[in-house]
């Protein structure tokens, strides 16, 4: 078996990209000063918000360091990638910090996606639409907020649950039906879920088709649930959706394994600690989507418990009314109802 994960947090100065890496970059009359802890962080906005003004500076202090006006601090090396020549750019660029302005048509691509999967950088990319053939997370995505000479990185989306339109730190959701992005275990257990309460849940297969889905469905009050550290691409389109529609609520966990792992149900203080700040442990280039990592963390954790866990195939002993319970617990704020549950009734008989 491979080192344990919770043992993988590297020194600083050590190999690789991983933990938060702080950017301070100014001039005499202007200063942007941010943090970044994942592997892809996009910048969107409107135009004259400095986002192209961000990458300009990066750029001319990179390609002139000691005779630029631009002062550059971070503890790893800036790249700017752009242009027609970028798969040669990008073979030169380890171990850093790479701005891609909007324009750059290359970020679309498969290829792109494929590539920089095998690097070990982080990605600040400026684009105004999402970018599917990317996995980033509704956390990363932000706007620039400039306040006289300052500016700084504003999330846009900034919580794992979010109802649109609607005041998310009052509001209870009871839904009538429960959607999942997942087909595998996550759907098995929140069909199971639904099952107790007599419910509907439906699988859309893969995060792309909740878009289509929440199009052709509009008539029940519905919970979508799906991997918030991957959804950063469907996230606007399906917002704009569901603008005037207060019968649908998102729930983002980081994923369905984060939740199991969230829930405490395997009593290890080592998973605590690396939730409480797991970019400390997400190696950038072995774990392109952070949903990955928290897989293989709960995989590593329950394999010699009652809880083993499998992706495909969810164990039963998930479904135990006090683990399931625990489970739910962490949903804050979602209220199931309906039939009695089944283990009340069978209680009761």
């Amino acid at each position: 078996m491979p080192e344990s994960l919770s043992r993988q947090r590297r020194k600083p100065g050590g190999a690789g990209m991983r933990g938060k890496h702080r950017v301070i970059i100014y001039t005499k009359r202007l200063r942007f000063d941010f943090e970044l802890r994942r592997n892809i962080t996009i910048i969107r906005g409107d135009s004259a918000t400095g986002k192209t003004t961000l990458v300009d500076m990066v750029r001319e202090y990179t390609d002139n360091p000691s005779g630029s006006p631009v002062t550059l601090v971070c503890d790893k090396p800036c790249y700017v990638l752009s242009g027609a020549l970028w798969k040669e750019q990008l073979f030169g660029m380890k171990e850093g910090i790479v701005f891609i302005d909007e324009g750059n048509e290359f970020v679309w691509s498969d290829d792109f996606a494929r590539l920089i999967r095998q690097t070990d950088n982080y990605y600040v990319i400026v684009s105004r639409e999402g970018l599917p053939s990317l996995p980033y997370s509704v956390e990363e995505i932000y706007g620039i907020r400039l306040s006289g000479r300052y500016g700084t990185l504003k999330q846009s989306y900034h919580e794992f649950y979010r109802i649109y339109g609607m005041d998310e730190k009052k509001m209870e959701v009871r839904p009538e039906k429960i959607v999942t992005e997942d087909s595998h275990s996550g759907y098995q257990f929140f069909k199971a879920v639904c099952d107790d309460y007599r419910l509907r849940c439906d699988s859309v297969n893969g995060k792309s088709n909740i878009f289509h889905y929440l199009n052709t469905h509009k008539d029940s009050k519905m919970l979508v649930i799906a991997d918030g550290a991957a959804f950063g691409s469907e996230i606007d389109r399906v917002l704009h959706l569901i603008e005037d529609r207060e019968n649908v609520a998102l729930y983002l966990p980081e994923s369905f394994e984060w939740l199991l792992l969230k829930s405490g149900i395997l009593k290890k203080g080592e998973i605590a600690r690396i939730l409480a700040e797991p970019s400390d442990y997400i190696e950038s280039r072995e774990y392109f989507s952070w949903e990955r990592f928290f897989t293989a963390l709960l995989v590593e954790k329950s394999q010699d418990t009652y809880l083993k866990y499998s992706k495909g195939e969810l164990n039963p002993a998930y479904l135990r009314e006090t683990v399931k319970s625990q489970i739910l617990s962490q949903m804050d704020r979602i209220i199931f109802e309906g039939a009695v549950p089944n283990d009340e009734k069978n209680k009761k008989c």
